[in-house]
């Protein structure tokens, strides 16, 4: 399995703080990965720094063997990595299909000349476009609500909605914040669903963040816990489940 992303030997410092410390991990092309730990073990700073909302104070980022730190974020997106966020952040005023052709703005080959005076290319461009957006919402089953406003789709559709606005940046790598968080039983086994398919039909590797255990033990083929901003464990759902200092970091003890 060809390697998409390696990170080592990261780290940040705010003020002094450690809040990630010398962390090392890899993800292999169609992998889906789980990065789990307690609450405030520093698993959203770890995409911050993936995503360069955040610059590293030590360490090397590199997707496909390209470093990444120091780009902009605009940057690390054109160069293949995506994300959603822990709170949903669509452009709740707008139609479904909208929030999908937003994130494709980037990709569409006309110029301003042509979309200023409707040119031939503006409507082939327009039309590509459409074709994308309505794929990308039927991959995770919106496609029939195209045309709804965001903010009326149910909780569980808005994350999914996300999730296509993601795809629509052509990424290599998707990374998913708290996917399962406020769903219920059902929508959490569609989501996984979702995600599987994802992975399947567009060959791209997926790196999440994730409370629900039942979940993550049920989607991911491998597992790296944080904990105080270090990993303390790494391996399949089932060793990682069964580490000391695993259960010792969620449950307490030494």
């Amino acid at each position: 399995m060809s390697e998409i992303l390696n990170v080592q030997n990261l780290g940040i410092t705010f003020g002094g703080l450690n809040a990630v410390k010398d962390v090392s991990f890899s993800i292999g092309q169609g992998e889906i990965v789980g990065l789990i730990g307690p609450n405030g073990a520093g698993k959203t700073t770890v995409f911050n720094m993936l995503t360069n909302v955040y610059q590293p104070t030590t360490g090397s980022i590199e997707l496909e063997k390209v470093s990444i730190v120091g780009k902009k974020t605009y940057e690390t997106t054109a160069q293949g990595i995506a994300r959603t966020f822990q709170n949903i952040r669509l452009f709740k005023d707008i139609s479904v299909m909208d929030n999908v052709k937003i994130a494709m703005d980037a990709s569409i080959r006309c110029s301003m000349l042509d979309s200023i005076l409707r040119l031939p290319r503006y409507w082939k461009a327009e039309k590509e476009v459409d074709q994308r957006a309505h794929e990308l919402l039927k991959v995770v089953g919106l496609d029939d609500l195209a045309e709804h406003t965001a903010r009326n789709l149910p909780y569980g559709q808005q994350r999914k909605l996300e999730i296509a606005r993601a795809l629509a940046t052509n990424p290599k790598l998707l990374l998913l914040d708290e996917p399962a968080a406020g769903m219920n039983p059902t929508e959490t086994q569609e989501l996984m669903h979702t995600i599987r398919s994802i992975r399947d039909k567009f060959s791209i590797s997926i790196l999440l963040i994730e409370h629900d255990m039942s979940f993550v033990m049920g989607i991911c083929e491998r597992l790296y816990v944080l904990d105080y901003g270090m990993i303390i464990s790494s391996g399949s759902p089932e060793e990682v489940r069964n580490d000391p200092r695993v259960i010792a970091a969620y449950l307490g003890g030494e």
